[in-house]
């Protein structure tokens, strides 16, 4: 895992958990703690968690967190591409839903080309780039806009969500491991997500191999609750394990 990737899922984590453990980062990363104790001194240094005794806490509230700007270039090119992979599945005349996250905005711009397309949005980011899409049918699922990342939750939310049915839900995901499955760093995206699933005869997900055994806060559905995952090729380790974990699942898995 890129270094940036690793300090953000780092960061993540400790602010889903307030304060978290260097044993439970280790475990939740799959990595040393003398690399878990290396990327808290940096965060530390950059003012966004503080070391304490066995463990760190966050100093920045979720309304000062860059959020989504501070991910949106890392791993681009590696989001495009599955993207792309993940927009190629799509048939033109299909009601999709998408998600939030970088990762799914990167799909946004993919899907004009599969039109005439109905597509739902769960954020401002991926509004903005279908709006006025020739052949682009855009519905925004209403509720409150989450500081730092744009996503669409809360009660609006999920109560359009109970009105709709898509044929495709296409979903973003924070972590996936094999024992907590499908997993997001905050609560209110997590119950979003949850009734999503609900609300589509089929669910792909779009995720980097960042992404791959490691585990956020709250759990969204065990991995056999969808359909097909598209990725890049993790590194060899957990992620490689939690790759196949996904496999024995019963998940089809798309490598791009």
């Amino acid at each position: 895992m890129a270094i940036a990737d690793r300090l953000d899922l780092t960061l993540r984590l400790v602010r889903g958990a307030d304060r978290i453990s260097l044993n439970e980062l280790a475990d939740r990363l799959g990595v040393s703690l003398m690399t878990v104790r290396r990327d808290l001194d940096e965060l530390q240094a950059q003012g966004l968690v503080q070391r304490v005794r066995g463990g760190a806490v966050s100093l920045a509230t979720p309304a000062e967190e860059a959020g989504f700007t501070a991910r949106e270039p890392w791993q681009a090119a590696t989001k495009q591409r599955i993207g792309a992979a993940a927009a190629d599945l799509i048939q033109p005349g299909q009601t999709i839903l998408l998600d939030a996250g970088t990762t799914a905005v990167a799909l946004a711009g993919s899907l004009a080309a599969r039109a005439p397309l109905t597509v739902a949005v769960l954020s401002l980011q991926a509004a903005e780039r279908l709006a006025d899409k020739p052949g682009i049918r855009l519905l925004i699922m209403g509720g409150e806009s989450r500081p730092g990342e744009r996503s669409l939750v809360g009660h609006l939310t999920l109560r359009m969500l109970q009105e709709l049915w898509f044929d495709c839900f296409l979903m973003s995901i924070g972590a996936v491991h094999q024992e907590l499955g499908w997993s997001e760093f905050s609560m209110e995206d997590a119950t979003v997500k949850q009734q999503a699933l609900c609300r589509a005869d089929q669910t792909i997900v779009v995720a980097d191999s960042t992404k791959l055994g490691v585990r956020a806060f709250a759990r969204v559905a065990g991995l056999a609750e969808v359909d097909k995952l598209v990725t890049n090729d993790p590194e060899p380790g957990s992620g490689q394990e939690t790759l196949n974990d996904i496999r024995d699942a019963g998940v089809d898995v798309l490598l791009v």
